[in-house]
């Protein structure tokens, strides 16, 4: 494949190749929409499905929920709960995905009547999914429905439990399943593996499935005339909740998610669920949230409350019709979320020094006593960005257990290698996706993960990272990074996890100024040929490759720079600049 540019061998050691066609768009004729299309096929879109995917829609996108196995199962039992007045309650993760579908059938039944609980497990105490003390207790307080959210799918001794209390349980998830399944009244999750048309489906985050069943509740009570006398809740009304944890949980933004995002973004542009304006003016956003402001700004707040406070502050925010009551949440959580980052730095350092002294280990595993469960997850993801290789990192109590989490690299699956380290025995519990796992392991079995987690994605892992490269959508002159094009490029969003906000390289320039701010990021100011300028920032790169060329690059130096564009609204009238990820010589010496 030829290099975009000639670069073969970037700053940061890397080739520079199109993401699809590309498209060099250094013609003075150029016009920014030009590229909308080709983005969207560099995505993966078919040409003649173009228009569809500009403004992707629900009824564009939305399959029939009876697709999915034991859809209709799920949706008619929770129509009879409904139909009887019954005591239902949601069982939820303590995570962004787990509180907003607890949140969205929360606020779907109570709009049927309906006064449903929510159960969400303490993150230290309780650990990850349903216990069977937990649902036997939550039977015994009256509940004759428990409908477990983002959990449950690998819940095999907690749900036999709860049969033998007598009490029904539905299992609404999204991570991988074994080939036995935990005995369920309904288990509802496109990653069965016995899944049939729904398996298209596996990259729905927990609340994605949970729309898909409020939609598959609503029909059936239709089918039974339910509503001849009562107005119908408005599912649509409660995208907003399906959009941020889509986000939040990374799933990937293609098909359905586009949709669910794309229209959920305007749901919350209206404010409508106080709990999340209200968390909106706490994270000091003025204006309507974007997809990155989930991402950022929203989701770890929501998370937070899981992390390192109370486990059901984020669900208690999400359905609370009390305004003051909201805000204070909100305020807690923000508070959180900073305490949270403290904690993060603390472990990200010490995990880093461990994973220094590893060698060349396929996958990064990291174990630490007295590291914060709480901030694992965040930290295996710092590690992995940092290592260019999937990361595990392992919190260890005082009694030798860990609880890990993983975060991977595209093209290797993590979450099916730990099941596949569950059934050999090395661990406690363990389960996830393909870019995410979690697991609970006897600290004198971690180096044994790690050697079988070596010998099993090994292969996966080098073949990965010899893929290796920097895909470019479009070469620009400098002048062409400009709010019209953002703009433009908006159209094919919205960007995220599977569907990758657009990188352009613009160029050559020189460095004008050059500093480091904030915690390592460096800030440039560069120039081209056409005497247009652009304000660039290099995130935590001060101490790399890249960070050191930019500092050290006099102004006789001439570079191509990559990176995506956003718009800096902070000022009076809005900018373009370029958030970077390289950069190359443009005159090799």
């Amino acid at each position: 494949m030829t290099a975009v540019l000639n670069i073969s061998h970037s700053i940061l050691g890397q080739p520079w190749r199109w993401r699809g066609a590309g498209s060099d768009a250094r013609d003075p004729g150029f016009q920014p929409d030009d590229l909308v299309a080709g983005l969207l096929m560099a995505r993966g879109v078919a040409r003649d499905e173009v228009e569809a995917h500009r403004e992707p829609t629900i009824r564009g996108f939305m399959p029939d929920p009876s697709i999915f196995r034991d859809m209709d199962r799920a949706a008619e039992r929770l129509a009879d709960a409904v139909a009887a007045g019954e005591a239902v309650t949601i069982f939820g993760d303590y995570d962004v995905d787990g509180a907003t579908s607890a949140a969205l059938l929360i606020r779907l039944l109570r709009d049927l009547s309906l006064d449903p609980q929510a159960y969400i497990p303490d993150r230290l105490m309780e650990g990850y999914g349903p216990s069977g003390e937990a649902l036997v207790r939550i039977a015994a307080g009256g509940a004759r429905l428990i409908v477990t959210v983002d959990c449950g799918a690998q819940a095999f001794e907690a749900l036999e439990m709860a049969k033998g209390a007598g009490v029904d349980v539905i299992v609404v998830d999204h991570h991988k399943c074994a080939a036995a399944l935990p005995p369920a009244l309904a288990l509802v999750n496109p990653n069965r593996l016995d899944e049939g048309d729904g398996a298209a489906h596996g990259h729905l985050a927990a609340v994605g499935v949970a729309f898909l069943l409020g939609a598959a509740l609503l029909r059936t009570l239709r089918a039974r005339g339910w509503f001849a006398d009562r107005a119908e809740p408005r599912l649509i009304e409660l995208l907003d909740l399906v959009a941020l944890g889509t986000v939040a949980d990374v799933a990937a933004l293609k098909g359905l998610n586009r949709a669910f995002v794309a229209q959920g973004l305007k749901v919350m542009a209206n404010r409508r669920n106080v709990g999340l304006a209200a968390l909106t003016q706490a994270a000091r956003l003025d204006r309507a949230p974007t997809c990155t402001d989930l991402g950022f700004a929203l989701g770890p707040r929501i998370n937070a409350g899981g992390r390192v406070g109370k486990s059901d502050l984020g669900v208690r925010l999400l359905t609370t019709e009390d305004a003051e009551e909201a805000r204070a949440i909100a305020a807690e959580l923000d508070r959180l979320n900073e305490e949270r980052r403290a904690i993060e730095m603390l472990v990200t350092e010490a995990a880093e020094a461990a994973a220094t002294g590893q060698g060349n280990r396929a996958v990064a595993v990291v174990a630490g006593h007295g590291w914060h469960p709480g901030v694992i997850g965040i930290v295996a993801g710092r590690l992995k960005e940092r290592l260019g290789r999937p990361a595990i990192v392992i919190a260890i109590d005082e009694d030798g257990t860990g609880k890990g989490s993983g975060r991977s690299i595209g093209g290797v699956d993590l979450g099916a290698a730990v099941l596949a380290a569950k059934d050999m025995g090395l661990l406690v519990a363990g389960g996830g996706h393909a870019m995410a796992a979690g697991l609970t392991i006897a600290a004198d079995k971690v180096d044994a993960l790690a050697a079988f987690l070596d010998a099993r994605l090994g292969e996966d892992i080098t073949k990965a990272r010899d893929d290796r490269a920097l895909l470019l959508d479009a070469v620009l002159s400098p002048g062409g990074v400009n709010p019209a094009l953002i703009g433009a490029l908006d159209a094919g969003g919205p960007y995220g996890a599977g569907w990758p906000a657009p990188r352009v390289a613009a160029g050559p320039v020189r460095i004008i100024k050059a500093d480091v701010v904030g915690q390592g990021h460096v800030r440039a100011i560069v120039a081209g040929d056409d005497g247009r300028s652009i304000k660039t920032i290099a995130f935590r790169q001060a101490d790399s490759p890249l960070g050191q060329a930019l500092l050290s690059a006099g102004p006789d130096r001439r570079l191509w720079v990559a990176g995506r564009p956003k718009l800096d609204d902070w000022g009076s009238r809005p900018a373009a600049e370029l958030h970077l990820e390289d950069a190359a010589w443009a005159d090799v010496r």
